[in-house]
Order: structure tokens, then sequence, then C-alpha cells
């Protein structure tokens, strides 16, 4: 196949899916990876689509939500490795909520073996990877089924959430940037996972480094209501990546990055700032107290987390980020 032709292929598949991977689009048009990627470069070059981390997407950052199965297959190591850290954050005996996603699905994963855990959740494959968790209890939102993502949508999910009060929201998204906190493509999700965040004491949002400095329609998380992001290590390269997270740090944002040297934030290190395993840096942060309007601070809302962090957190996660993009 000519190079005009792969190219052309690619494009109809990632019109037709809204994302594909790069092994996918490798396996249809029968070459290797390196060669894909090379042809997803010159598309990029010519404004018909926009890489991603082991696949290609749909131009700009306000274009439709990608089904699961072309997200299942987007930068699935670090999503695991982001589930791996996030699920030290989690207590024996919790009551949390945990929204749809494919790396939230992974969480799920792992919070099987958490005991005496109640899991609040409105996406079946969440539910789906607990089913069988015989000391885990799931509880799950009404609601209308969206296909595409396998989540219970609209006001029958966001009444039974009316009155919850857990001590965490875990959540993913389609973007993520400083200036407008967390996002996603779909108006009926984009208003489950708000009435999840109102059920939760602090806020955990999971995102790999492909979503930093994406920008979606609809606004679920605005930044000063997230704790605590947990991310992988963006390349050396990615100067997108760690600027945002960079900017994130200044606002407070505690940052917990899986694959590196330990968490940024307020309790992140021991004397002199050396990182400690990520279960004890979990014991170290305390866990906010309900969000309530702070007088004085023109209208806007903050976690008490935030002002418990004082110069010193903040300040430990510019360090922290500054090194990731010296590496």
């Amino acid at each position: 196949m000519f190079a005009a032709e792969r190219r052309q292929l690619i494009l109809e598949m990632v019109r037709a899916n809204g994302a594909v991977s790069l092994r996918e689009l490798a396996r249809v048009v029968q070459t290797s990876e390196v060669t894909v990627r090379r042809d997803v470069r010159a598309l990029e070059a010519e404004g018909l689509l926009d890489r991603r981390h082991g696949g290609a997407v749909l131009p700009g950052g306000f274009t439709r939500e990608s089904g699961f199965p072309q997200k299942s297959h987007l930068a699935t190591a670090e999503k695991t490795a982001i589930a791996d850290l996030a699920a030290n954050f989690v207590e024996e005996g919790e009551a949390i909520v945990v929204g749809a996603g494919t790396t939230t699905q992974e969480l799920a994963r792992r919070l099987a073996r958490v005991p005496g855990l109640t899991v609040v959740t409105n996406s079946l494959l969440v539910a789906q990877a607990l089913a069988h968790a015989n000391r885990v209890e799931v509880v799950m939102t009404g609601g209308t089924l969206r296909g595409s993502n396998y989540a219970l949508v609209g006001s029958g999910a966001e009444q039974s959430l009316h009155g919850l009060r857990v001590s965490r929201a875990f959540l993913s998204g389609s973007g993520l940037t400083a200036e407008r906190g967390l996002s996603t493509s779909n108006m009926l999700s984009a208003s489950v996972d708000r009435a999840l965040v109102q059920a939760a004491a602090e806020v955990v949002v999971l995102a790999d480094h492909t979503k930093l400095g994406t920008d979606t329609m609809f606004q679920t998380v605005p930044t000063d209501l997230i704790t605590r992001l947990v991310t992988d290590e963006p390349p050396a390269h990615d100067d997108r990546a760690a600027t945002e997270l960079q900017a994130l740090a200044d606002q407070g944002v505690q940052i917990a990055v899986a694959g590196g040297q330990g968490s940024a934030g307020a309790g992140a290190g021991g004397p002199g700032g050396d990182a400690v395993p990520a279960r004890q840096q979990r014991r170290d942060v305390p866990l906010p107290g309900p969000r309530r309007q702070v007088p004085g601070a023109g209208g806007q809302l903050r976690s008490a987390s935030a002002s418990m962090l004082g110069e010193q957190g903040p300040g430990a996660e510019r360090a922290r980020v500054a090194d990731l993009r010296r590496r």
C-alpha cells in the first residue's frame, strides 16, 4: 500500500471512531507501528488529526467523545500505573464514589482487595470489576444507560446521589487544565460527574499525561475543587504536560506521579524532601473536611485541604514538577 493510501485509510478510521490506537492502525493497514507513527505525524502537520500517546484522535479539543473500544486501547500502561498508585489512597472500611472511565475501571480492579469498602458508582464497568469482591459493597445509581461508555446518566443518576456523603470521589475525564479543571465531551456525563463531586469530601482526578493541557466542552470539576491529581510521568519532550502540572501545583493541587519518585504536595516527603513510599504518603496527607464557601474569597469555592497546605505544599509541588521538566 502506498503512503497516500495508508494515510487516507488512517484518516477514515480516525474520523469514524474518534480515536484509534497505533496498534490497531498498524493492523488494519498491515504495516509497522513505526511507519504508522510517521503517517500520523504527517497527517497532524496537515491539521487533519491530533496525535496522542499510543494513538490518534480527531483534531481539536472540543470533539466528540470516543467510545469505550477506542479508549481502552489508549495509554494502557499509563492507566495501569495510575490505578496502582491511586489504590493506595483508599482505606479499609471507607465509602467512596467512582466515576465512569477506563482508568477508573482499572482502579476498581485493584479495589476488590480492600476489605469493608463501599463503592458508589454509575459505571457498569466499575461494578463488573467489583462484582465478585466478597468484602466490597457496590451501590449503583439509577439512570439511563449510555452505551458508548457503559455509564448510567440523566436525572435518575443525579437524583440517586442527593443526600449522599462519602470520603472521596475518584474521577477521570477527557481533558484537564489548570485554568478550567477537569472536563468531558458529553453533557450528560459531565452532569453526573458534578453530582459525584458534590457527594465527596475529597476529589481525586485520575488522568494520564496525554489529557494534561486538553480542554473539552463541558466542565466537570473546577481546579479549586480538585484535591489530588494522580497521573503518570510525562515524557521529557512533553512541555505542555509539564507546564500544566506546574500550573496545577501552583493552584494547590497535590500531584501524585506514578512511576516517579513519589507524590508532590503536602505530606509527600520526609525530612529534607526525601520521597517516601506511596502508602506512607497517603497516611501523611490529612483527609479534608467538606468544602465550604470561604468568606472574602470573591464567591470562589476552595477545599479545606487547600487552606491546610499553606506555603509549603505548593512549593514542594513546584519543585517536583520542575524536576520532571529538567528530566
